[in-house]
């Protein structure tokens, strides 16, 4: 099913060298917000920066593609290290793709890493993908964000909890 994550983890720090190899995943595609920082937040969440600097002293290719604007995506992917595709048009595939051209890696072999399943998960698995997906750092508050998550929950928390216990053990 296009909603459905094929994983879904609490936090990006939750993915290491195990976590890679049981899913035969060589490269990282990244959102952004709630997923390395809070939205809008100038700064990454807390273990972040540590956990991507032990995902490149592994050797690991990551790049952020996030929906946001560049001028909120640029100063942080900087701080970061990471390159970065801002307006990336998820659950359109078109930032994703070309992330995936650049890292060099079958895209079966490419994680994409996000909290939004209307985004983020739809935009993995129309690629063909690994969808992973992560727990908000923090619940947004404008009412957007809120419908999303009441939607996300609504049609789809009986299957995501199935899927997380197994995960999870």
């Amino acid at each position: 099913m296009i909603f459905k994550p094929q994983i879904w983890i609490n936090s990006v720090l939750d993915i290491d060298e195990d976590f890679l190899d049981k899913y035969n995943i060589k490269a990282l595609v990244l959102d952004l917000d709630n997923t390395l920082s809070m939205h809008g937040n100038p700064a990454a969440e807390s273990g972040v920066p540590e956990w991507l600097r032990h995902m490149k002293s592994i050797g690991v290719p990551m790049r952020i593609v996030s929906n946001n604007t560049n001028k909120r995506v640029a100063p942080l992917a900087k701080k970061l290290g990471l390159p970065f595709t801002a307006n990336g048009c998820k659950p359109l595939t078109f930032g994703i793709s070309k992330a995936i051209k650049i890292m060099g890696v079958p895209k079966n072999q490419v994680a994409v890493v996000g909290d939004q399943i209307f985004t983020d998960i739809i935009a993995g698995n129309i690629k063909g993908a690994v969808s992973v997906l992560v727990e908000p750092f923090h619940m947004e508050s404008a009412w957007t964000f809120r419908l999303k998550r009441k939607a996300e929950n609504l049609f789809f928390h009986r299957d995501y909890s199935k899927l997380r216990s197994k995960e999870n053990k």
